[in-house]
């Protein structure tokens, strides 16, 4: 399976989130998790945590023109671990801490459906 549209979907997707989260972390985590975020400590690690999305959409735009290697099997690795843990965090925000925003389910279900598509490109890469 090829990496390339994964690559290009992750890129698109991290730099609306990571822009928004630097932009206005209080209003993101809002829409995301319906929960108040309004100290300049919150803002801060909201805004790290968008400059860290922008990473991930930069390499991932960088990265969709090389051919499948060892640098793109770690990029993919990197976004699955990433995928399936923010999945699983948001997940427990919804279930275990009874967090809600509007955006909190579909968050989740993209991220395990990136998880999903990051496993199946390296599972088939490797045939």
């Amino acid at each position: 399976m090829k990496h390339r549209p994964l690559f290009i979907a992750t890129a698109l997707i991290e730099v609306g989130a990571g822009l928004a989260l630097i932009v206005s972390p209080a209003w993101t985590v809002s829409i995301l998790i319906g929960g108040r975020f309004d100290t300049a400590a919150d803002s801060i690690v909201g805004r790290v945590a968008g400059a860290a999305l922008l990473a991930l959409a930069v390499v991932s735009w960088l990265a969709r023109n090389e051919v499948y290697g060892n640098a793109a099997t770690g990029i993919v690795s990197g976004l699955l671990l990433y995928n399936a843990g923010a999945g699983a965090v948001l997940a427990y925000a919804g279930i275990g801490l009874r967090l809600s925003g509007i955006g909190l389910w579909p968050a989740v279900a993209l991220h395990v459906a990136m998880a999903v598509w990051c496993l199946a490109v390296l599972v088939l890469s490797k045939r």
